[in-house]
C-alpha cells in the first residue's frame, strides 16, 4: 500500500462543481455548507479525495474561472469560516481536499486589474496584466488576429488605444508571469489554502501561463505551425520555471501539497508537468476522447503508464468532468458523432442510446477504477447522471453560447445541479430552485431512489470503489491475449480485469467474481461489461 505522503498516487479523487453540488440557503446555488451536509454520501462512496472546482468571489462570466480574489470566498457559496468546517468534516472522514487555482488570468473585478485600468498606458500597474498598443493610428484595431478559446478576439480594448490579452472571456484578463508580483502573488495564494488544511491543488490550464509576445507577432495561421514548446503562448518549456518554484513551497509541508496540472498538450510534453520537480501529476484525457473501443482503450492506457513512469510520476484516469459530455451519453453516441450538433439538436439528431450508453459508462468505469493510478470521477456520474442536452437556449450560463453567437452549446449540460431525492424542491438539490433547470428524469435516478438499491450506478460505484481499495497493490499490470473486443490485464495478486466491449459474450477468468459491471449472461460476460476476479487462495 502506498504510504501517507503518496497518497495522490492511487487515489479516488471526487470533482465537487460546489454550484451545482448542493445548497443549503435556498437560493439556488450550491454552497460549502450544502457540501458539508453531503459529506456521509462522499464517506458512503468511499472517495480518498474531494477535488473543489473554484469557490472565489466571481461574476460567474466563465462558471467561476473569473477570480475575482483567490484567497476568499464566494458569499453566495459560503465564508472562509464555513470553509474550515467543511475541511474539518472531511478530514474527519478520511477524505482529502484538493482545490482549483487559476493562474492564467484574474477576473476583470480583480483589485489589480483595476488599478491597471485607472493607472493607463505605460503605468507600473499594468505591467502585471498583458497590454498591448492596438494597430492603426489611434490603436483601434487589436494588436494580432488571434481567436479566444470561447470565440472572438483574444485582445479586448479600454478606450485608451491599448488592448489587454485573454485567452478565454474578456472578462478573464491573463496575468504576466514575467512580472514578480504575479509570481509572489500567487505563491502567498498557495501557502495561504495549504495553512488552511488544503492538501492538494488542481492546476487550470497549466499550460498557458508562460507567453512570448515578442514583434512582430504571428497570424492565428501561423500559432497553429508552433509546437513542442515553440507556441506564443501554450506550452512553452519556462512555464515549469514557475513549477519548479511551487514544488519548492509543496514539500516545505509535511505530507508535502499534491498538484495536477491540467494541461491538454502532446503525451509526449506531458511528463514534464508531472514531473517531481514540477507538479507531480498531469490530467491524461486521452481515454475521455477515445472511442468505446478495446484497441483504443489498451493503446491508451500502455501510452500512459509508459509516460507516468518516465515522469516519475502515476497516471491519472478521467472520463467525464465539468467541460465535457457527460461518458454515459457519449457512450450513446456512434462513435465519431458531432457531439456539439447533438447538443444543439437538444439531443435528439442523432438519437441517443441512453441504456446502452450507461451499460458502457458503468463498463468503462469499472475499467478504469481497476486500473493503477489514481482516478477522477465528476459529481453525478455515480448516479449514472447522462448529459441534460435539451436546455433552453435562454438558461444557457456558459460564455461558450453567447461568445460563439450560438454555434457552440457549451458545457451548461453537465453542469446541472444533482437529484438527491426523487421529491421535493429541486429534487433535494436545495429548499429553493435550481440555477439551471433540471430535467423530471432526475426523479428516477436521485441518489435516495439508488440507495441500497442492488444492481444500482450508485451501489456499483460504492462496491467498485470498496473493492478497489481492498485490493490494489503495486502500480502495475500485465496485459491478458484476448479476442479483439476484449480488453484485459492483470494486476499483483491475482486481480484480473476483463471488459468485453462488444461481441460475442466470452468466458469469465478463472477465480472469484467480485465486481460485474451488468448483469452477466449465463456465466459469461456480455457486450458493454467489464469484471473483476481475483485467483482463488
Amino acid at each position: 500500500m502506498t504510504q501517507p505522503q503518496d497518497w495522490w498516487r492511487q487515489a479516488v479523487v471526487y470533482q465537487v462543481y460546489p454550484r451545482s453540488f448542493a445548497d443549503s440557503g435556498g437560493d439556488g446555488i450550491g454552497d460549502l455548507p450544502g457540501l458539508t451536509s453531503r459529506v456521509p454520501h462522499l464517506a458512503a462512496l468511499g472517495v480518498d479525495a474531494v477535488w473543489l472546482s473554484p469557490f472565489y468571489p466571481s461574476a460567474l462570466a466563465d462558471g467561476g474561472y473569473d477570480v475575482d480574489d483567490h484567497r476568499d470566498v464566494d458569499p453566495r457559496i459560503g465564508t472562509l469560516e464555513q470553509f474550515d468546517v467543511m475541511v474539518e468534516a472531511l478530514h474527519a472522514a478520511g477524505i482529502k481536499l484538493v482545490v482549483d487555482i487559476v493562474p492564467n488570468h484574474s477576473s476583470n473585478r480583480h483589485v489589480w486589474f483595476q488599478r491597471a485600468l485607472a493607472a493607463g498606458p505605460g503605468s507600473p500597474e499594468r505591467e502585471r496584466y498583458v497590454f498591448r498598443r492596438g494597430r492603426g493610428a489611434d490603436g483601434e484595431l487589436p494588436p494580432s488576429d488571434w481567436t479566444a478559446m470561447f470565440g472572438g478576439s483574444v485582445w479586448e480594448p479600454v478606450g485608451d488605444g491599448e488592448w489587454y490579452l485573454h485567452l478565454f472571456a474578456p472578462e478573464q484578463p491573463d496575468w504576466n508571469w514575467n512580472h514578480p508580483d504575479v509570481r509572489e502573488d500567487h505563491l502567498q495564494t498557495l501557502r495561504f489554502w495549504a495553512d488552511r488544511g488544503v492538501d492538494g491543488f488542481r492546476i487550470d490550464v497549466a499550460n498557458s501561463l508562460a507567453k512570448d509576445l515578442t514583434e512582430p507577432l504571428p497570424s492565428q495561421a501561423e500559432l497553429a505551425d508552433l509546437v513542442d514548446g515553440a507556441h506564443r503562448f501554450f506550452d512553452r518549456d519556462e512555464v515549469h520555471d514557475v513549477y519548479v518554484e511551487w514544488r519548492t513551497l509543496f514539500d516545505e509541508y509535511d505530507p508535502p501539497r499534491t498538484a495536477v496540472a491540467e494541461a491538454w498538450v502532446p503525451a509526449h510534453r506531458r511528463a514534464r508537468y508531472a514531473s517531481p520537480e514540477g507538479l507531480g501529476q498531469a490530467f491524461n484525457f486521452d481515454l475521455l476522447l477515445a472511442d468505446f473501443d478495446a484497441d483504443a482503450f489498451r493503446t491508451v492506457v500502455t501510452e500512459n503508464l509508459a509516460f507516468a513512469r518516465e515522469a516519475g510520476s502515476s497516471s491519472t484516469w478521467v472520463l467525464s468532468n465539468h467541460d465535457v459530455v457527460r461518458h454515459a451519453s457519449r457512450y450513446a453516441l456512434p462513435a465519431g458523432a458531432d457531439q456539439n450538433a447533438w447538443l444543439l439538436s437538444a439531443g435528439k439528431d442523432p438519437e441517443p442510446d441512453t441504456a446502452g450508453g450507461l451499460r458502457r459508462a458503468r463498463a468503462a468505469t469499472a475499467f478504469i477504477l481497476a486500473l493503477p493510478g489514481s482516478t477522477y470521477l465528476y459529481q453525478g456520474e455515480e448516479l449514472g447522471l447522462a448529459e441534460v442536452a435539451d436546455l433552453p437556449a435562454a438558461d444557457l450560463q456558459d460564455p461558450t453560447w453567447l461568445r460563439s453567437g450560438g454555434e457552440q452549446k457549451g458545457r451548461d449540460g453537465c453542469r446541472v445541479p444533482l437529484p438527491w431525492t426523487a421529491a421535493g424542491p429541486s429534487y433535494g438539490f436545495g429548499p429553493g430552485g435550481a440555477h439551471l433547470p433540471q430535467p423530471s428524469w432526475f426523479a428516477d435516478v436521485a441518489a435516495d431512489q439508488q440507495d441500497g438499491v442492488a444492481g444500482s450506478t450508485l451501489e456499483f460505484y460504492r462496491k467498485a470503489l470498496a473493492e478497489r481499495r481492498r485490493l490494489q497493490g503495486a502500480e502495475e499490470l500485465t496485459w491478458i491475449e484476448t479476442p479483439p473486443h476484449v480488453v484485459a490485464f492483470t494486476r499483483p495478486g491475482g486481480w484480473t480485469c476483463l471488459m468485453n466491449v462488444g461481441g460475442e459474450p466470452v468466458d469469465l477468468p478463472a477465480g472469484q467474481l467480485v465486481l460485474a459491471s451488468g448483469d452477466l449472461t449465463g456465466g459469461r460476460v456480455p457486450r458493454d461489461t467489464t469484471v473483476w476476479v481475483v485467483a482463488n487462495a
